[in-house]
């Protein structure tokens, strides 16, 4: 595959789109390293919601970026 002729999946992607395929996974890493290593922040307090904290956060910002990784699936095939 040269660069002249990119792959009909990919051929729609713009900056945005190639920046939410990189932010995704990495956000998801950071969820994952974040409960692994306690997920405590300074702001937590002992009563604190389950919602609360930064895995939740880093896991809503993964399914923000989900959308160009759903549109890359759906044109498969």
């Amino acid at each position: 595959m040269s660069f002249d002729d990119p792959s009909p999946r990919l051929s729609g992607f713009g900056l945005a789109d190639w920046l939410c395929l990189a932010a995704a996974p990495t956000f998801a890493a950071m969820a994952l390293l974040t409960a692994a290593y306690g997920g405590h922040d300074m702001m937590c307090m002992s009563g604190a919601s389950v919602l609360s904290g930064m895995v939740p956060m880093y896991l809503l910002m993964a399914g923000f970026h989900l959308a160009p990784w759903l549109r890359l699936m759906g044109r498969r095939g």
